[in-house]
């Protein structure tokens, strides 16, 4: 294997995520497309919001670790070399950001943040 064949890559996560695999795919990719038009209405971040997001992503970040096990049989016991460590590490961080995006519009689509701030500021 001399080159970097990026369809392995998308085999490889198949044969792992299975049948949640294009789901999975579709939650992210519908996510991030929300969170841009949200930025592109309001023309900036919500400090308040993006805050109570990111308490919610560190919850996420162990969700996904959770789902990692899950559906792989696996045990943090089985976890040996760097590479599964780093491995483990990346899909915290992948189950961190994308809950953190999930809750920042399930906040605004609640309208928490600036709607909610606007007559305390008066």
């Amino acid at each position: 294997m001399k080159e970097l064949d990026p369809m392995v890559f998308l085999a490889v996560f198949q044969e792992i995520f299975g049948l949640f695999f294009w789901p999975l795919v579709a939650f992210v990719v519908l996510g991030l497309l929300a969170f841009l038009a949200i930025l592109m209405r309001e023309r900036s971040i919500d400090p308040r919001r993006l805050v109570w997001s990111e308490l919610v992503g560190l919850g996420g970040g162990f969700v996904g670790i959770w789902f990692m096990m899950a559906i792989t049989s696996s045990r943090i016991e089985d976890l040996g070399g760097p590479i599964d460590w780093l491995l483990a590490t990346g899909i915290w961080a992948a189950g961190a950001v994308e809950a953190t995006i999930a809750a920042y519009i399930v906040l605004y689509l609640l309208g928490f943040g600036h709607r909610t701030m606007a007559p305390l500021m008066r």
